[in-house]
């Protein structure tokens, strides 16, 4: 993979995904406990900004965070309650159609688990014609 690659892919858009919450029994399934949710987000050169929906109680949450070649890191802070920042850190996929990661909350990493998010299928066509984009880019540059 090519660092030309990784910069012509946008992150923007809607995303969904699950997260799972790892139990610190080693005789529990390490993907228990999942939950999906929504995000929509929107990349301005490295930086990231938007909104997570949350399939449980937790609600809807802002995210800012950056990615740097393949990676990512970000923070989720709920809207409502009192709730810890969740740190988000991952790798998106080569074509840019998927990203999964680790998350973590509080000091001393209290609660953590693992997250996967693909792209929402309903926007086809606007992932089509950003492929389409991108491979021109990438063809431009050679």
């Amino acid at each position: 993979m090519t660092t030309d690659r990784a910069t012509t892919i946008d992150l923007t858009g809607t995303w969904l995904g699950t997260y799972w919450q790892s139990h610190s029994d080693p005789h529990s399934d390490p993907h228990s406990d999942p939950t999906r949710f929504e995000a929509s987000l929107v990349q301005g050169l490295n930086t990231l900004s938007g909104n997570i929906l949350d399939d449980s109680w937790l609600g809807e949450a802002l995210v800012t965070g950056e990615r740097s070649g393949m990676g990512l890191q970000f923070t989720k802070r709920y809207l409502s309650g009192n709730h810890d920042v969740v740190i988000y850190t991952g790798t998106i996929a080569e074509h840019g159609d998927a990203m999964h990661g680790n998350w973590s909350i509080g000091e001393g990493d209290r609660w953590v688990g693992t997250w996967e998010a693909h792209r929402k299928a309903d926007g086809l066509m606007e992932e089509l014609t950003r492929q389409i984009r991108n491979q021109n880019l990438v063809g431009a540059g050679r």
